[in-house]
């Protein structure tokens, strides 16, 4: 059975941050806007949980390769209950929690979404939670999983251990058997010890000697978020068949060059890299990869794909497997402050920058 929700003929106001432009965070603005009742296939979802990531940072700069032009609603991800349903879609998700990756959008109290695109949060997991893994839980599975392929024995090397995506990525790898060593602030090195990880500190003049006394071998796979000249050290620090996962440009986010040549110049020395006659392998990863166009078949599989493996990682959090790491949590209304926390160098808690509208 199909159809719709009574509750969506009411007219719904949503508040949105609007980035108006390259501003800086203070720059960003708080608007209202009616929204239209959920067309064939879409929900309405009142969000709960959203977060601040380094892709907003980027956008705020014009520096996140394919963002939308300005002005738009930025938020990667989130997390809600559905409010009311439009033609074709299950009444029965009414109610429920869900999870939805955005890209774009999320950063609002309502918001309207494609229902073949959310994934249903288990019983037991609280928004903010959920929302830590959402994008970053699928980042840090596919990349430990997919990429590198990280096996019971084998020692990786997270940079950025602290981080959203670093402090999942050296649960799962311990998960999985691996020892960890993770680069962190000083700050947060007991924090790693307790998730199970070697930590260095990441401004240590002597790391690279730091991993080769831990590893004198190399290690078996690094996951590299600051690209630029860094992933040339993380490369020489493989083992010799070891793996290279790079997946950000946190080190060009105030280049002034274009960022296109920036990723152009990283994914060719990648390319370059798995030509030679080595037992290595370096890659990019990012998450919409293969997404293709909506309703294709491309889009089908990369749904299917990520509902999975959100799923697997929603499952180890309610199973206590995963914890949720929260650094902060923000009413949306400041969002300005929670995005200067975010790209501060005196960050002092561990995890993601919850956003609460």
């Amino acid at each position: 059975m199909t159809g719709t929700n009574p509750a969506a003929e009411a007219t719904v106001t949503t508040t949105e941050v609007v980035l108006p432009g390259k501003v800086e965070a203070s720059g960003l603005r708080l608007v209202q806007r009616v929204l239209p009742q959920p067309a064939a296939g879409q929900v309405m979802v009142r969000v709960e949980s959203t977060a601040v990531s380094f892709a907003e940072s980027a956008m705020r700069r014009g520096r996140y390769y394919g963002q939308p032009k300005f002005p738009f609603v930025p938020g990667y991800d989130l997390v809600g209950i559905v409010e009311s349903a439009g033609p074709g879609v299950d009444p029965a998700l009414v109610g429920r929690r869900v999870a939805a990756l955005t890209k774009t959008g999320a950063w609002a109290t309502v918001v309207l979404l494609a229902a073949a695109e959310l994934v249903e949060v288990p019983d037991g997991i609280a928004a903010d939670e959920a929302e830590t893994l959402v994008v970053n839980g699928i980042t840090a599975y596919q990349m430990l999983h997919g990429r590198a392929k990280v096996r019971a024995g084998q020692t990786v090397l997270v940079l950025g251990a602290s981080g959203g995506v670093g402090s999942i990525l050296v649960q799962l790898a311990r998960q999985a058997g691996a020892r960890v060593i993770g680069t962190a602030s000083p700050r947060h090195h007991e924090a790693l010890k307790a998730l199970g990880a070697e930590p260095i500190d990441y401004r240590d003049p002597d790391l690279a000697a730091r991993v080769r006394k831990l590893a004198p071998g190399g290690v078996d796979a690094v996951f590299d978020h600051l690209g630029g000249a860094s992933v040339d050290l993380s490369y020489r620090l493989l083992s010799h068949t070891g793996t290279l996962v790079s997946y950000s440009i946190a080190s060009k986010l105030d280049d002034k060059s274009p960022v296109l040549l920036s990723f152009l110049v990283l994914l060719s020395k990648l390319a370059f890299w798995n030509y030679l006659p080595t037992g290595r392998h370096a890659s990019f990863y990012d998450i919409w990869a293969g997404a293709g166009k909506p309703g294709s078949a491309k889009r089908e599989a990369f749904l299917a794909r990520t509902r999975t493996d959100l799923s697997h990682v929603f499952g180890l959090l309610r199973d206590g497997r995963l914890t949720a790491k929260i650094a902060a949590r923000f009413p949306l209304t400041e969002v300005a402050a929670a995005m200067e926390l975010s790209e501060s160098a005196n960050r002092t808690a561990l995890g993601k920058i919850i956003l609460v509208p």
